[in-house]
């Protein structure tokens, strides 16, 4: 482990290995769930409710795979590769490099600081962040969506059973 004075902080390694354990068994959890519902002998009746609602697990699910795939990036780097990735700024060897490295989880990624004082981010693929805040804002849609489908099918029933 490094030092807390070292400026070359990144992600702790057990922090994402930890995260990887537990989101891919957060994310076969979702899929088995997901599958389970498509299934043609386990088919429930479909309601508008229900499709809204696995909508947003398979929104969820798809930002839960690209966290865990941008995580999976910064796991299998060691320090050296590290100060080297963060050598290059748009594709083009810079000199010197690096002089301190942070790694932030929200959103994924390893900041650079050069020592012009400018900072860059490396490491982590630039569409993983993007896509998953629109993976996220569609699974809060859809769960909003699947939520007033179900209150109002509620409210239509025991509507229906007070007559």
């Amino acid at each position: 482990m490094f030092a807390a004075s070292d400026p070359y902080q990144g992600h702790s390694f057990t922090a994402l290995l930890t995260i990887l354990i537990a989101g891919a068994a957060a994310l076969c959890g979702i899929a088995a769930h997901l599958g389970s519902r498509f299934a043609r002998q386990g088919r429930p009746a479909r309601t508008p409710a229900s499709t809204w609602r696995d909508a947003t697990l398979l929104a969820s699910a798809g930002a839960l795979a690209l966290y865990l795939w941008g995580c999976l990036h910064l796991l299998l780097l060691d320090r050296q590769e590290r100060g080297t990735r963060c050598a290059y700024v748009d594709g083009e060897l810079q000199r010197p490099g690096a002089e301190a490295t942070t790694g932030d989880f929200i959103p994924l990624r390893l900041v650079c600081r050069m020592p012009d004082g400018s900072s860059h981010t490396a490491v982590v693929p630039e569409y993983i962040n993007p896509t998953i805040a629109v993976l996220l804002l569609l699974a809060l849609a859809a769960g909003t969506v699947s939520l007033l489908l179900h209150r109002k099918r509620q409210a239509t029933q025991r509507k229906a059973g007070r007559s």
